[in-house]
């Protein structure tokens, strides 16, 4: 709309300069033409009271003193020259004599006696105005040709372009106007179009699989816009149910690579179980002098693997069916330190700025987050590298943050994305559950766990909670 209002605005002024200049130039045209119609008529009046012969020799004595009547008269400067194009005589002053061109060019000689009505106009600019001459026979009683009448005109545009001026300030004024008024229009149309899609935008942007998404509904909408609605609300029909099926079979899906792993796990152990007991069968010998000693021996194998699948059991449950929270506004920093305190490893320190960073958390699931990734520290670190592992608590911008940095082997950029993951392992022994269910617990507090890395180094695995503040605490 203001690209309209623009272009109309610069077409319009370039017409009306166009039209002014036409009117001006047909003006001019029409005045001279009439000023030279009645210059003739005074040029035929004297040579028919004209005592003299009219011939061309005889055009010197009878405008001798008639030409500066007739210009007087007409108000309109004249030049007489004979038909070879030589000056005869000039209503200018004789002063002014040597300004005048005292013979004709050829080429306008020429140009009056090829044109059809013996008439021929000269244009051309002069000290930067327009300039027109005009030449005509002068005839006698027989309409023969006895001479040329010349008569100079300057075309004086003053007033044309003092009015062009002044219309064309007006009309810019009212152009001003109607650019302003189409900005406002613009402005208020395209509000009105782009609230629907505003709506429709918004709503897309909160569009997520794991809730239920907002259908959009707008009152009177266009019939572009109702259709782009109905499109949408289809689809988010459509992804609900896609989402279903999508969540119910990756339930399926963590279910049947969990049997599998349980399964896995419980028959590592069963093994040396049912190979111990077939050789305490084969061996056994109620007289043999040492059969206490292999019978004790034999119970403690069986209660190592039995112990070994209890704690099997016991990670599996605990990564199925977290307990309860028992949310408590703990002293992390102390909580930590406890934690520790299981570990007798020497290599194991604890760093922390503040004596008491307070946070509502459960005290015996942060004490499995900080075992879990101190075990894990632990067991990253070999037997060749003097070990150090360092734990450290800090509050930054209302967060929690606990760090566990070790100096063991680091993890392989092609196994840090499953590092999380409820069955993955490095390890030859043990679930491979440790770290997804510190991040399961993690993930509750609507905290988050992440580490660096790097190869041959060591790993820093970093824990944020939310902090509670004293005066949210004291709300609460």
């Amino acid at each position: 709309m203001i690209l309209l209002v623009v272009i109309a605005s610069i077409l319009i002024v370039g017409v009306t300069v166009y039209q002014y200049n036409e009117q001006s130039r047909d003006y001019h045209g029409e005045r001279l033409e009439r000023k030279e119609e009645q210059v003739r008529q005074s040029v035929e009046y004297v040579l028919r009271e004209t005592t003299f012969p009219v011939t061309t020799e005889n055009l010197r004595y009878i405008f001798d003193q008639e030409i500066y009547r007739i210009s007087n008269v007409q108000s309109q400067r004249m030049n007489i020259y004979d038909l070879d194009g030589q000056l005869i005589k000039s209503s200018r002053a004789k002063f002014e004599v040597d300004s005048i061109s005292n013979c004709l060019d050829p080429l306008i000689l020429n140009r009056i006696e090829a044109s059809a009505d013996k008439r021929y106009v000269e244009e051309k600019a002069l000290a930067g105005d327009n300039y027109r001459a005009s030449y005509t026979y002068i005839k006698d009683k027989k309409f023969k040709p006895i001479g040329i009448l010349n008569l100079p005109y300057y075309e004086d545009d003053s007033f044309n372009d003092m009015e062009l001026r002044e219309f064309l300030m007006r009309l810019g004024g009212v152009y001003l106007l109607m650019l302003f008024i189409a900005i406002a229009l613009s402005f208020f149309i395209s509000t009105y179009i782009t609230r629907s899609l505003q709506t429709i935008s918004d709503l897309l942007g909160k569009t997520d699989l794991t809730k239920k998404n907002q259908k959009i509904i707008i009152d009177n909408p266009s019939e572009e816009i109702e259709k782009l609605v109905t499109s949408y609300n289809a689809m988010i029909d459509e992804l609900e149910h896609s989402a279903s099926k999508l969540a119910r079979s990756e339930r399926e899906q963590a279910w049947r690579e969990m049997a599998k792993q349980v399964a896995h796990e419980i028959k590592n152990p069963l093994t040396p179980m049912r190979l111990s007991v077939q050789s305490f069968q084969r061996k056994f010998d109620p007289t043999d002098p040492d059969i206490e000693n292999k019978v004790a021996e034999y119970s403690n194998t069986l209660i190592q693997q039995i112990d070994t699948m209890s704690s099997i059991a016991s990670a599996f449950s605990n990564f199925a069916e977290m307990p309860a929270q028992q949310n408590e506004t703990l002293n992390v920093v102390k909580i930590v330190k406890l934690a520790l305190d299981i570990f007798n490893e020497e290599y194991i320190h604890f760093i922390s700025d503040e004596e008491e960073i307070i946070a509502k958390l459960d005290r015996t699931q942060l004490i499995r987050i900080v075992t879990n990734l101190v075990k894990n520290a632990i067991q990253a670190i070999p037997d060749e590298v003097p070990p150090r592992i360092l734990v450290s608590v800090t509050s930054e911008a209302e967060t929690v943050k606990i760090s566990v940095a070790d100096n063991g082997v680091g993890i392989a950029d092609e196994l840090k994305e499953k590092v999380f993951e409820p069955k993955f392992t490095t390890k030859s022994s043990g679930t491979g559950l440790g770290l997804g269910m510190v991040k399961n617990i993690v993930e509750t507090y609507k905290g988050s766990i992440y580490f660096k890395s790097k190869p041959g180094k060591g790993t820093v695995f970093t824990v944020k909670f939310p902090q509670e503040t004293e005066d949210r605490i004291i709300e609460e």
